[in-house]
């Protein structure tokens, strides 16, 4: 055995090239991460445009170039030193951190796994000067030409770790993640302009001076712009607060992956649970589970009220004040959404369009709104032919055999919805195969799924009476309903006890595998949902997805499913009355656009999608 094997490791000082190669692993994971951070340091410098060059998706090549204030012959050296910066000069600026760049690490970092180039030119300078780099050996500064500004090249991105090369993944994959990050700090500073191009193909071109709409719409694309309602929150002050300004997408362009969300803080992208929660809680029966809204949201804070060194890669801050963060995002996008008309269209929720790109690639639904065709290839045929009445026959609500209708006129007057669009008390209103309701606004055809609808009606006037200090009326059984059931189950019926105390629920264990229950809501009895079903059915549902009965999220599973379970269904023949009392409901409902699981409750045929199924435009 080797006698030195036993002896433990000496202490030695690293050496500053590979301190810089073992920080790289965790500032430079790939091109994209190179580009956000030179990108950052343009904008810093004051850049009003800014280039960016890739070549094998910035494997082989990163050229970035701006027109800011450039650095002198001295400054090279120090710019790609580890931890030299000319953003920090004292530990208190530590605490109001207001540029995008602080560490004085990164183009050390750069430099240490790459072939690098530093050109620039100071503002009065009579010429350039350059630096170029080669892993750990480092040239010294010559004279270049060049305007003013700064141009850097980084070629041969990690020839010097093949470990970490290898995981590199293809060109175009990093070409795309290296576009997306140019994107993300595009639409945070909307006055800067950005050229992004990939192997000669020109990816992004936007202007300089745009307002920060004009560059969410530019880069989210153009035919988003009428599915995006407007997000404004002022609450701020020198020291807390927050002012937020943004764009929130309409339900129907929700996606599968949080991906189309960008928030930003003081110009920074950045990743933070409580705000994506909050985004959430403010499409809470808006989308169905899974899905993830579409949204822009610039934040702005005073640099006191937030820590930004807490990730290598500045990607996340730590707020002083995160329940007001959570909030006041919460509120500001739940009241835009509530100014907004939700209702998709025909087209969109088939999914015709134009086929614009959102900010990730995904494809966009169409607007599909007021003034727009919304209809793309196919589209006009495959309607015309789903509305045809010899493939889909209508059946009125009277029972009329198939193929002809009566109609119905709503009675009473009908109050003016806010911001739902009119319906007029001389609007003709039609049940369709005893589920739908057909009526009319200034837009175009309604339909309505009367289900959905009266779901989303009857949660709303439960979570308002459980939530508002009031209980629901119960009805005591004169002999207790028997649910049988696993004995985890019935185990966990202590726990649920309070949750269903407040619905009007009144249930015990009756043996290890059987519940009874004493009491029940009236209004589940009166419409026929049997006490042992329910019950069943909801401890089931508690069981399966796991949920905490103390939770805000537990109680509107319970109601969701109480609503669900009391709503009129699919097939059940309404009167005239009844259809006029779904709309007057539909008026004055909050979120009576969707069902609490996300689902529309009303769909609508636009003029416009009218006039080219008939050939008219």
């Amino acid at each position: 055995m080797d006698a030195t094997a036993s002896e433990p490791a000496r202490i030695k000082k690293l050496s500053a090239h590979l301190v810089n190669q073992i920080a790289a692993g965790e500032v430079i994971e790939r091109p994209a991460s190179v580009v956000k951070e030179l990108v950052e340091n343009a904008i810093d410098a004051g850049a009003t445009n800014v280039r960016v060059e890739l070549v094998e998706g910035g494997i082989e090549l990163i050229r970035i170039t701006d027109d800011g204030r450039g650095m002198t012959p001295e400054d090279l050296p120090l710019a790609i030193a580890s931890h030299a910066t000319s953003k920090l000069s004292q530990e208190a600026d530590l605490d109001r951190i207001g540029t995008l760049g602080f560490r004085g690490e990164a183009v050390a970092s750069i430099a240490s796994v790459s072939r690098m180039t530093v050109r620039s030119r100071a503002a009065g300078a009579d010429a350039a000067s350059e630096i170029r780099t080669q892993g750990e050996a480092v040239e010294p500064v010559r004279p270049a030409s060049g305007s003013r500004g700064t141009v850097v090249e980084v070629r041969n991105l990690y020839f010097n770790t093949p470990a970490r090369r290898k995981f590199l993944r293809t060109p175009t994959t990093e070409k795309t993640r290296c576009v997306e990050w140019v994107r993300r700090l595009a639409l945070a500073h909307p006055a800067v302009g950005f050229v992004c191009e990939g192997d000669g193909r020109r990816a992004l071109d936007l202007p300089p001076g745009q307002t920060a709409r004009e560059r969410a719409i530019a880069v989210l694309g153009k035919d988003l712009e009428s599915q995006l309602v407007e997000v404004s929150w002022d609450r701020f002050d020198d020291d807390r607060g927050v002012l937020i300004w943004g764009l929130a997408g309409l339900p129907s362009v929700a996606r599968a992956t949080a991906s189309a969300q960008h928030v930003f803080l003081n110009g920074r992208w950045i990743r933070d649970k409580s705000i994506q929660h909050a985004l959430r809680e403010a499409y809470r029966g808006l989308i169905e589970p899974g899905r993830h809204p579409t949204a822009v949201l610039m934040l702005e804070m005073s640099p006191t009220a937030f820590d930004v060194n807490v990730h290598p890669a500045k990607l996340e801050v730590r707020f002083r004040d995160q329940s007001m963060v959570h909030q006041a995002v919460l509120r500001s996008v739940r009241e835009a959404l509530q100014r907004a008309d939700l209702t998709p269209t025909v087209m969109s929720k088939l999914g015709y369009g134009s086929g614009a790109r959102d900010a990730g690639g995904g494809v966009l639904p169409p607007s599909g709104g007021a003034g727009d065709p919304g209809l793309g290839e196919g589209g006009v045929e495959e309607l015309r032919r789903a509305l045809d009445p010899a493939n889909e026959p209508w059946r009125a609500h009277t029972g009329a055999p198939p193929g002809g209708f009566i109609e119905a006129r709503a009675p009473g007057a009908i109050p003016e919805p806010t911001p739902m669009a009119t319906v007029r008390r001389a609007d003709r209103v039609l049940q369709v195969h005893n589920s739908f309701l057909v009526t009319q606004d200034e837009h175009g055809v309604v339909i309505i799924d009367q289900h959905a609808l009266h779901e989303r009606v009857m949660f709303e006037k439960l979570l308002a009476r459980v939530t508002g200090g009031g209980t629901l009326e119960q009805q005591r059984l004169l002999t207790p309903a028997v649910v049988e059931a696993d004995e985890d189950l019935v185990g966990r019926l202590d726990e649920l006890a309070p949750v269903l105390a407040k619905v009007g629920v009144e249930a015990a264990a009756l043996g290890p595998r059987t519940i009874g229950v004493h009491a029940y809501p009236s209004f589940l009895q009166s419409r026929g949902v049997e006490p042992d079903v329910f019950v069943k059915d909801l401890l089931e549902r508690f069981a399966r997805d796991g949920l905490a009965p103390d939770t805000e999220e537990a109680l509107h599973e319970v109601l969701d499913m109480m609503a669900c379970k009391a709503a009129i269904k699919a097939g059940d023949t309404l009167s005239d009355e009844e259809m006029g009392e779904i709309l007057e409901m539909r008026a004055r409902t909050e979120r009576s656009g969707s069902c609490p699981h996300g689902r529309p409750t009303t769909v609508r045929l636009t003029i416009t999608e009218l006039e080219k199924l008939f050939d008219r435009r």
